[in-house]
């Protein structure tokens, strides 16, 4: 597309989608990024405290290895199916979305302020029960993580990347562009790289 990330190193946070490294050398070729951090951990969510804490994404700011110059979160399915709370964007504490999405954006603006750090929403999902019209136990739907998604991106002024509204990965669409309504297959990582690059080669 262009030469901006040509030689330059990029890290993604998330989840089993990031863990699956499907869509990270589709936009690697794309953009021509020289190597690729990939940091997901899968079933885990943003939010710490809970059972899989142990891979909670505000965690694994922690392992970035250098100073990547693109750094890239996408998380919040897991927390919508385990209910995590949300908060609002003022708690601090990490056993909430808010508060860890927001560690985990300060820890990362700090130690590394000259990377150009991008938040990715979740993906719409229809599994085990869990869609968009579901209400986890903690009272919220996946549209209130995503929302919670795009104010940290308007507090901190990095750019939002909204799969969840413009990826046309839907009810109708799931069993075309995933394995099981929730995974991207081949098609869902291609239609998410194609996204990504053009988003990334903007930024």
């Amino acid at each position: 597309m262009n030469g901006k990330w040509t030689d330059k190193t990029w890290a993604t946070l998330g989840d089993s989608i990031t863990a699956a490294n499907g869509y990270q050398p589709l936009v690697q070729k794309a953009l021509g990024f020289a190597a690729v951090q990939n940091l997901g951990k899968s079933g885990c969510p943003m939010t710490a405290g809970g059972e899989r804490d142990y891979g909670a994404t505000t965690h694994m700011g922690q392992a970035i290895e250098g100073t990547p110059d693109c750094i890239t979160i996408f998380a919040g399915t897991n927390d919508f199916r385990l209910d995590m709370p949300i908060g609002t964007i003022e708690t601090r504490s990490k056993t909430t979305f808010y508060g860890a999405y927001t560690a985990l954006a300060e820890e990362i603006l700090t130690a590394h302020p000259a990377s150009r750090l991008n938040l990715w929403t979740p993906l719409m999902r229809d599994k085990d029960g869990w869609n968009i019209f579901s209400v986890n136990g903690a009272g919220h739907r996946l549209a209130d993580y995503v929302e919670a998604v795009q104010e940290v991106g308007m507090r901190y002024a990095l750019p939002v990347l909204d799969l969840y509204g413009q990826s046309g990965i839907n009810l109708l669409t799931l069993s075309h562009f995933t394995s099981d309504r929730l995974h991207p297959n081949e098609a869902g990582h291609l239609r998410i790289a194609g996204m990504a690059a053009s988003f990334l080669a903007g930024l």
